[in-house]
């Protein structure tokens, strides 16, 4: 979860192990005002996480050590509030292949190298927008729809009471359809509220994680499919 911004400046965590882009992205950080830190290896920048300060990571995917991919998924993984801290990745690879890696792992946003600062700026920016009203207007407790009990503070859901072991991604797009139960949410939508892309296999992305969603409900014991596929449209949550 993302620390309140109205006390504290953001502070942006710079993981590139080249000195002159890690240069350029720290003075473009500072000169707008966030804090920013840099590390050089993937598994220093993970014990830096640990401390809970960090708002938002931006990730070279070719690091000495540890990948940028094995440091995204190792901090997805991990217990605590870490494991929501929005994942920017730089890479020199623009491959679609490894855009669908990235953003499946967990990342939120990628750019290619060589990049403008300015616009990573933007992004990071645009992540810190994002995560605020979230960490805001969270209401505690459990909520439950049909056949469902959301958690939204807590990030869990149960399906008929039984708990659902959940992806960063696929509890992102159900907690999308619960919001609006029965309406048809666009795949550009259903993006929107679960992490920031423009990559092009948007459609297939989304896709993926909700073959996967199925597969957990009816793991769960649902006799028919609640999530709808509305071709052309979108997908709709009918409890």
């Amino acid at each position: 979860m993302l620390r309140a911004m109205t006390a504290l400046v953001a502070h942006v965590l710079v993981v590139e192990d080249e000195a002159a882009i890690a240069e350029t992205v720290l003075y473009a950080l500072r000169s707008e005002g966030y804090a920013a830190s840099h590390c050089l290896l993937g598994g220093e920048a993970l014990l830096r996480l640990q401390s809970g300060d960090i708002d938002v990571v931006v990730l070279d995917v070719g690091l000495p050590d540890l990948g940028g991919f094995e440091v995204c998924r190792r901090l997805r993984a991990q217990p605590g509030p870490a494991a929501q801290v929005p994942v920017i990745f730089l890479t020199a690879r623009n491959d679609e292949v490894d855009r669908v890696l990235g953003l499946e792992l967990g990342a939120d946003d990628y750019m290619t190298k060589p990049f403008s600062p300015r616009e990573l700026v933007a992004r990071v920016r645009a992540r810190l927008r994002r995560a605020a009203p979230a960490a805001a207007g969270i209401e505690s407790g459990w909520q439950e729809t049909g056949g469902f009990a959301i958690d939204r503070e807590g990030r869990r859901i149960r399906f008929h009471g039984q708990a659902l072991d959940l992806t960063r991604y696929e509890y992102a797009l159900l907690a999308a359809l619960l919001q609006r139960p029965g309406a048809i949410l666009s795949r550009a939508q259903l993006m929107d509220r679960g992490w920031d892309s423009s990559a092009e296999s948007a459609d297939r992305t989304v896709d993926t994680h909700v073959k996967t969603l199925r597969a957990k409900l009816r793991a769960a014991g649902a006799s028919d499919d609640p999530i709808r596929t509305h071709r052309g449209l979108g997908y709709a949550l009918e409890v």
